[in-house]
């Protein structure tokens, strides 16, 4: 019987120890999900990010967009230098994405399906350089992949493709509140996205 009772705190001790060990497993496999998942990015530029965010956050596979600045020479850009500044940027959207369960293939796709190709002076009812479609490579399978994807296209529709291409170099996170807008502020993005005639205009092109 003593030896029993003496036996419990070492039992009840390796109990908590391992319950601890567990949990602190747990924790650093979810804090670390790019040591446990093969993360990529892609970069694209559609017109108004927030549109892009809208269209690619529905795609299976994809675990997150950011919207932001990219092409430009000027360091730490804000929305007003983009916007109202020659500064080279064009809204663009960081899609991280798991290669596992999409590929750039597919990626490009949805670019494509959600950009009107043929719009050389921006995007919908947004006009300017800051609006332009583009297309970013990050190496040459990338800039292979998209070449062939506008010999597809401008077969398919016997017109020439004015989205730019241009080779990935900077990327820079837009403001806090264009984050996610679509969701924060959904009546009011409904509202420009409908006097855009976006979708209708989309439906045109591609269906």
């Amino acid at each position: 019987m003593v030896n029993f009772l003496l036996t419990i705190p070492v039992i009840f001790s390796l109990l908590i120890l391992n319950n601890s060990y567990a949990g602190e497993l747990k924790v650093k496999t979810g804090e670390n999900k790019s040591e446990t998942f093969n993360i990529k990015k892609a970069y694209f530029a559609g017109g108004c990010f927030w549109c892009m965010e809208e269209s690619f956050d529905k795609v299976d596979g994809v675990i997150k967009v950011i919207s932001g600045y990219s092409g430009g020479k000027l360091k730490n850009p804000t929305y007003q230098d983009v916007i109202y500044k020659d500064t080279g940027h064009v809204e663009t959207v960081e899609i991280s994405y798991d290669p596992d369960k999409i590929s750039y293939e597919k990626l490009l796709k949805t670019f494509w399906r959600n950009i009107d190709p043929f719009d050389e002076y921006g995007q919908f009812c947004d006009k300017g350089k800051s609006y332009r479609s583009v297309i970013f490579f990050k190496n040459k399978k990338q800039e292979k992949i998209i070449r062939k994807s506008f010999h597809d296209i401008e077969k398919k529709f016997d017109a020439k493709i004015v989205t730019l291409v241009w080779k990935f170099e900077k990327f820079y996170k837009a403001e806090d509140y264009h984050q996610d807008y679509y969701q924060k502020n959904f009546l009011r993005y409904l509202t420009y996205k409908k006097a855009c005639q976006r979708e209708e205009i989309l439906n045109n092109i591609w269906n």
